[in-house]
């Protein structure tokens, strides 16, 4: 009968053997016994050797009770008491495994289901980086409000087009750069901000869309900043830069835009800055204090950028590689869907403004002319793909390979990308990811910044891409542009 059911109903069948497994045993040595005392009767031999086994099985079924009753059932009974024993030798094997095996089963299927509902989000990935002490609490708070922030970013990203007159458009004013400033570059940089400055872990910010760094702990106008509990401190020991959304002037078109992001440590030997009101009339001392929030961007702790298109997606390293998340609209939260972010070694495509071609320096030119044509090292016709977007570009060269590139011109000769919030961020995302982030001759991870607005050239992507770019650079016979990419290294250069 168990048998049977085991056969036929897996799971109550195998329940039923474990449960009566000692009266399996029994029953089945029984049988067993049975059908030996059954071939010790006199005759038995000489029936078993007169038939077949086939013979044998059929006789048993059908014969009729009777002194050779014990012949006649022999078989069956000890094909029985085998499968009996059988079956209660399976189940003793199948619950040999250790204590803690089972601890550890349970615990990875609970595990997998609540991955399977929610997934590994944003929050969960900061505890068990803090957990394994890569990060710390502030950080973690930082990266939070970063999150937050993005999402309504987002929110206001997708809903732009049906609230034109608030959120498109001029504001009327000029930033530092000399750009005219969109409405929603204003309202973003003001959500980032205050998002940041809510966790009071932050002693500096520094933006596209301020003049200055700000203090990272300011209070607001009209008392103190309202906080969540006692033990909310503001420690400050963080500085975090940020281009709020990048490719802004793309925002009325629909086309992808970004937020751009990175964190360093205040240096501890740091004296506060006290600066004036007019920044542009500092003397040198003050100059230097503020510069000394500023750090080149192999010191970043951590880097990420967040991409607003058909899906929402935030890209970030804490110099442990790169992992990508996608904000899950059902359950308002940051998902990882990318564990481990890994560029191509080579790619096909490059991402460049090609309108501006004549007026690069001749490394470049060169470089690109030969990719295009199909005469550089792979022989092979690269293709061109630009958005106009830094953030979409540069996502898109990540995960396919290729090489992005926004070099110096006759126009602008140190290029137009910001180094603190836009070049070096990004490169430290690519190398973490296995690519390379050069000027031309030097690193850009090298370069340390002497003013919050510093420009820089960028070429980055796939390392072979990279390093076969800079064969052309290094090349090059022209004094002034070595000059120019040594002298960016020099600390106190502009």
């Amino acid at each position: 009968f168990l048998g049977v059911a085991t056969f036929t109903l897996p799971s109550m069948g195998m329940s039923l053997l474990r449960k009566h497994r000692g009266a399996l045993l029994v029953a089945g040595s029984l049988l067993a016994l049975s059908a030996c005392h059954s071939f010790a009767l006199p005759g038995a031999s000489q029936y078993f050797s007169e038939r077949s086994p086939l013979q044998t099985l059929g006789a048993a079924a059908t014969q009729t009770p009777g002194a050779s009753y014990g012949q006649s059932s022999a078989i069956p009974a000890l094909a029985a008491g085998a499968l009996a024993v059988a079956l209660a030798a399976t189940v003793r094997r199948a619950r040999v495994p250790a204590r803690g095996s089972r601890v550890q089963a349970k615990a990875s299927v609970e595990m997998s289901g609540v991955c399977e509902q929610t997934g590994v989000t944003l929050n969960r990935y900061m505890i068990e980086l803090n957990k394994r002490g890569i990060v710390d609490e502030d950080l973690t708070s930082i990266l939070n409000a970063i999150g937050e922030a993005s999402k309504t970013i987002a929110k206001l990203v997708r809903n732009a087009p049906l609230l034109q007159a608030e959120l498109l458009g001029l504001q009327g004013e000029v930033n530092v750069q000399g750009e005219d400033q969109k409405k929603l570059d204003v309202i973003t940089n003001e959500v980032f901000k205050n998002a940041l400055r809510y966790t009071g872990r932050l002693g500096t910010m520094a933006s596209e869309e301020e003049d200055a760094p700000v203090v990272g702990v300011e209070q607001p106008v009209g008392g103190p900043m309202p906080v969540l509990s006692d033990t909310f401190a503001e420690t400050g020991k963080y500085v975090c830069v940020f281009d709020p959304l990048d490719g802004s002037s793309n925002v009325d078109a629909g086309i992808p835009v970004g937020t751009i992001f990175g964190v360093f440590k205040e240096p501890e030997d740091l004296a506060e800055c006290v600066l004036p009101g007019d920044l542009n009339n500092m003397s040198d001392e003050e100059a230097r204090c503020l510069a000394g929030t500023l750090q080149p961007g192999k010191s970043l702790v951590c880097a990420g950028y967040v991409l607003y298109s058909s899906s929402v997606e935030c890209v970030l390293t804490f110099g442990k590689g790169v992992v990508g998340l996608t904000l899950d609209n059902s359950i308002g939260e940051f998902v990882m869907t990318r564990p481990s972010i890994k560029i191509p070694a080579r790619g096909k495509i490059y991402s460049v403004n090609e309108a501006n071609i004549d007026q690069w320096d001749a490394p470049m030119r060169d470089y690109i002319t030969a990719i295009q044509s199909g005469k550089g090292e792979t022989k092979t016709n690269y293709s061109l793909r630009y958005i106009g977007s830094m953030v979409g570009d540069i996502h898109r060269t990540l995960l396919y390979g290729g090489i992005f590139a926004y070099p110096s011109d006759s126009k602008n000769v140190d290029g137009k990308l910001r180094l603190l919030y836009e070049g070096a961020p990004m490169s430290f995302i690519m190398e973490q990811a296995g690519g390379k982030a050069i000027t031309g001759h030097s690193r850009v991870l090298d370069i340390p910044p002497v003013k919050v607005h510093q420009r820089v050239p960028v070429i980055l992507g796939s390392p072979e891409d990279v390093d076969e770019c800079k064969k052309f650079y290094d090349a090059s016979d022209d004094p002034s542009l070595k000059e120019r990419c040594e002298k960016r290294l020099k600390v106190g250069i502009s």
